[in-house]
């Protein structure tokens, strides 16, 4: 069963303090933030970040999940690969809300060196803030469950 209320929050070494302002975000919005890391700035690898985060998602332990690398793209890239997983790289508001309500999406993807940390937190409240709207995209968001078992 999904916990509602908890949003994993994952990054590379791109940005720290991008992730964590979102993770104070996220809580003031009345989720647990559920910050994996990493904790310092040295470099790591952004697929083991994108993996851990999307696998809390799959599992059922976080109802959502939130990345960060420096363009938002590989560690999309790499949530994406785990079953069950629909994650969309935004850089704008109106992009977050559409990738929820038209997608479904369960993850949302940034990129810390495309935008700034004011324009990131808006596109968390329009994320979070959004719903799937179901009827003709539920059909079109179930064609795209099927692929992963093709």
């Amino acid at each position: 069963m999904t916990d509602k209320t908890r949003i994993v929050i994952s990054s590379d070494h791109a940005d720290i303090a991008m992730r964590q302002a979102i993770a104070a975000r996220v809580a003031e919005l009345g989720y647990e933030a559920v910050d994996i890391g990493p904790t310092t700035s040295e470099s790591t690898h952004y697929p083991k970040h994108g993996e851990a985060d999307a696998r809390m998602v799959a599992s059922g332990d976080c109802a959502l999940g939130i990345l960060l690398c420096g363009t938002g793209q590989g560690i999309m890239m790499a949530a994406n690969k785990v079953k069950g997983i629909r994650c969309g790289v935004c850089s704008d508001t109106f992009s977050a809300r559409m990738i929820r309500e038209h997608n479904n999406a369960n993850m949302l993807s940034m990129g810390a060196r495309v935008i700034g940390e004011g324009l990131a937190l808006d596109i968390v409240d329009a994320f979070l803030g959004a719903a799937f709207e179901g009827g003709r995209h539920g059909t079109r968001v179930d064609m795209i469950t099927a692929i992963e078992g093709a």
